[in-house]
């Protein structure tokens, strides 16, 4: 049996559209709590995951380029 080998661009999209989500839904509904709590931090964070993604989005399409490549190779 063969091992999975999906496409994994959209799983870096999705994880770059969850960052921005969480840290938009931080930002809109819960910055005056994060202030209060100081726990601005964690708006940092969704914007580092955000940034960190794209880097994870170009490894992928790396990935997925070889992945087609090997698939044509082989078969």
């Amino acid at each position: 049996m063969e091992p999975l080998d999906p496409p994994m661009v959209p799983f870096a999209v999705a994880g770059i559209i969850g960052w921005a989500v969480a840290g938009l839904v931080l930002l809109i509904f819960f910055r005056g709590w994060l202030e209060d709590n100081g726990h601005t931090d964690w708006l940092w964070t969704c914007l580092a995951g955000f940034l960190l993604g794209f880097v994870g989005l170009a490894v992928m399409l790396r990935h997925d380029r070889n992945r087609r490549r090997r698939r044509a190779r082989s078969g």
